[in-house]
């Protein structure tokens, strides 16, 4: 597996383009990280109570692939079990983020942790269940190891 070094972010400022971005559609694709992924979500959880990322995110990712000529297909663009994993997943981090903490700190505080790394979704999922066509459109459950609630 390949090793990815961490893009951290320089300022709230910075995580706020990333999720303004995603919402607008007006990101550039090639900021459309895997950081930024994790970054737009804690910002959603933090800043935009109007907006339930269980509920809001699939039509807002996939919405936004289009928008910067992506596609979402059996192979490519959004993925379902992913997105739910991971939005799970920054969810419990946010819980253990003390009250204050700044936008920017928490969030690379996130990507600094065991769920900001690229591999994470692996401890719970075997490659071969993960990118099925299943889990690409639908939520599937975990075939290696239990996800805590």
């Amino acid at each position: 597996m390949a090793t990815h070094s961490i893009r951290l972010f320089a300022d709230d400022a910075a995580v706020r383009h990333v999720g303004e971005g995603l919402l607008a559609r007006t990101l550039p694709k090639a900021e459309w990280t895997h950081e930024a992924h994790l970054a737009a979500c804690l910002w959603l959880l933090r800043e935009r109570p109007d907006f339930v990322p269980e509920r809001d995110m699939p039509g807002t990712i996939s919405a936004y692939n289009v928008a910067v000529g992506g596609e979402n297909t059996d192979s490519a663009g959004y993925h379902e079990t992913l997105t739910q994993l991971y939005i799970r997943g920054v969810r419990a981090f946010a819980g253990t983020v003390p009250a204050g903490t700044a936008l920017v700190d928490a969030v690379n505080a996130l990507l600094k942790s065991e769920i900001g790394d690229r591999s994470w979704p692996l401890c719970f999922y075997s490659k071969a269940r993960l990118f099925s066509v299943d889990a690409r459109r639908g939520w599937v459950e975990p075939d290696l190891a239990a996800l805590e609630d």
